[in-house]
């Protein structure tokens, strides 16, 4: 039953999250609430992890998912086939929405309803992209969940001195502006470690 659950709950993520993988972040945290498979701390851990290692951030948190979800009750996990068959139903929507469009490629090229339908689209992606940076912000900063929370949030100071560190840093230094990303990413997670975050 995990398996099943586990498929349908990504595959709908996987429908609806368009604008890459920042934008299955909602619902990410919806299934968190929804199924209990991981808590909001543990979403912003691997979010963390899934950006700075190689995949897309859906994939990452989908196999990440499916391999340690599992019901409170027996303890049951997914393991290696819940991290599969949890990708597979991320994957599955663009799949066959791929295998569609290439079949109808000369109509859909030429079609001003189609051409319509993706101009819509951008301003919910760009939606789901910013509600994901905010979440995120608001996780690791304030460590809160939603926006509603704002009222009762603490401000965790070393998450938002790093934050201005790596924004100065990254804006306001030339020769650190020029530096690769990998270099951001491999002393954010030394930083974390040694500071605990």
């Amino acid at each position: 039953m995990i398996y099943l659950r586990l498929f349908i709950e990504f595959f709908k993520t996987g429908l609806f999250s368009v604008g890459g993988g920042m934008a299955t972040i909602p619902f990410l945290q919806d299934m968190s609430q929804a199924t209990g498979w991981f808590t909001s701390a543990q979403l912003a851990d691997m979010i963390a992890v899934a950006e700075s290692t190689p995949g897309p951030l859906g994939v990452n948190t989908a196999t990440y998912v499916g391999f340690t979800a599992g019901t409170q009750a027996n303890g049951m996990l997914g393991g290696i086939l819940g991290a599969v068959v949890a990708t597979v139903g991320l994957v599955t929507p663009s799949i066959i929405v791929i295998i569609v469009i290439a079949y109808f490629l000369e109509k859909f090229r030429k079609s001003r309803y189609v051409d319509g339908a993706f101009y819509g689209l951008r301003p919910a992606s760009v939606g789901l992209i910013a509600a994901a940076g905010i979440s995120i912000v608001l996780m690791s900063v304030f460590q809160i969940n939603t926006i509603f929370e704002f009222a009762k949030a603490h401000l965790e100071l070393k998450h938002l001195l790093l934050a201005v560190v790596i924004l100065a840093l990254t804006n306001w230094v030339p020769k650190v502006k020029k530096l690769h990303p990998i270099y951001f990413i491999l002393l954010s997670a030394v930083v974390g470690v040694v500071f605990q975050f």
